[in-house]
């Protein structure tokens, strides 16, 4: 691959869509310029569908190229490939992938659920086809490296799955062992990606063996999702016609958490209503916070090492080198102070904010078009 080519990621998310162009020096995506378009929910709302937001999205990021910010970056095309944030599909190894016609299918489909990420592969796509180069995932939410013992419950028709957000947790797990001048791959940590949704994932020597995630309903709630509910409570509210089933999806996955009590999503409006004394905002922030620190702390369990186990127990030393904040809601200096005060028995919290997802996907893009991964395809 020539020096100094520009790679374009774009990342789509449930409350905003990010663009970042990167040139590649030296064998080092060198970030140019990036831009996070923030969507509200009546905007979003205005669309039937989850698909039907893409033109909506991608007249965002063309904007922001074409603003003069971008030009004098020098982050104007042609770009040599263009990667998009990986949407559900099926379960999959990690690692790049082209984005072909059963990938898109799939997504568009909502086969495998629904969620924004799903438009990451056809905006890439779109764009790609505007400089007739290559269009790539990297890392979708569904790469899984879960052994069986993390797939079961207590049904076995109900199987655990493997969605989390794979980009952000591996890159903030990344940076927090370069941190501490560890490998990643020789580490241990519980990252915590704090967006829109929330998912906690234990990573043990480079592989996230078990996940919490909230999008089929497990670990804290969010600003939009509803997380872990007693489900007898939900079967009755269904008996008793108080709503249909896809109405209770939508409160689910999108109506949840902190909209549903206090009427927003955006984690900053609470912090201002809670400096105003509104007691209510106040409570439902603990819940928020109790949430993701207990679920944060129920992972200790699996930094255990097992080959120590005696007939009486464990007796392996905790190999847990940090628990990490990461995601949108981690630049809250306040979510940061009660996580950390809660948190730090267990190993030492550290917080990584930026862009660490935008450059994973710049950095598989490279990584394929140098010929030092292989480029893998998509089959349903």
């Amino acid at each position: 691959m020539s020096r100094g080519v520009k790679l374009l990621a774009i990342n789509p998310g449930s409350t905003s869509t990010k663009a970042a162009v990167f040139a590649v020096r030296d064998g080092t995506p060198d970030l140019l310029f990036s831009v996070e378009a923030g969507h509200g929910r009546e905007e979003l709302g205005a669309f039937a569908s989850i698909a039907a937001q893409k033109d909506f999205r991608a007249a965002a990021v063309l904007a922001a190229l074409a603003s003069p910010e971008a030009r004098r970056a020098g982050a104007v095309g042609p770009y040599a490939a263009v990667v998009g944030r990986g949407g559900l599909l099926r379960p999959m190894p990690g690692g790049v992938y082209a984005i072909n016609a059963a990938m898109l299918r799939d997504l568009a489909s909502e086969r495998y659920g629904s969620h924004a990420c799903n438009l990451g592969a056809p905006l890439a796509l779109d764009f790609a086809g505007q400089w007739g180069c290559p269009a790539f995932i990297v890392d979708p939410p569904v790469t899984d490296e879960l052994d069986e013992a993390a797939r079961l419950t207590g049904l076995p028709e109900v199987r655990r799955r493997s969605v989390f957000h794979a980009l952000s947790q591996r890159g903030a797990a990344r940076t927090a062992a370069r941190r501490l001048g560890i490998r990643y791959e020789e580490s241990g940590f519980i990252v915590a990606h704090m967006g829109g949704g929330i998912s906690i994932g234990a990573h043990r020597a480079g592989r996230v063996v078990e996940v919490l995630n909230a999008l089929d309903g497990e670990g804290p709630f969010s600003p939009e999702r509803a997380g872990r509910l007693p489900a007898l409570p939900l079967l009755t509210m269904l008996e008793q016609g108080g709503t249909t089933i896809p109405e209770l999806r939508a409160r689910i996955l999108t109506q949840g958490g902190l909209f549903a009590h206090l009427g927003s999503n955006d984690l900053r409006e609470v912090e201002a209503r809670i400096d105003g004394g509104d007691a209510q905002a106040a409570l439902v922030f603990e819940a928020l916070a109790r949430g993701i620190a207990r679920d944060a702390a129920s992972l200790a369990p699996l930094f255990v090492d097992q080959r120590n186990w005696t007939a009486s127990g464990p007796c392996g030393e905790l190999a847990l080198h940090a628990v990490v904040l990461t995601g949108g809601m981690a630049r809250s200096l306040r979510l940061q102070q009660t996580l950390r005060a809660r948190l730090s028995f267990l190993a030492p919290v550290l917080t990584v904010t930026g862009l660490e997802e935008m450059q994973a996907l710049a950095d598989g893009a490279r990584l394929a078009l140098a010929g030092e991964v292989t480029i893998q395809g998509y089959t349903a």
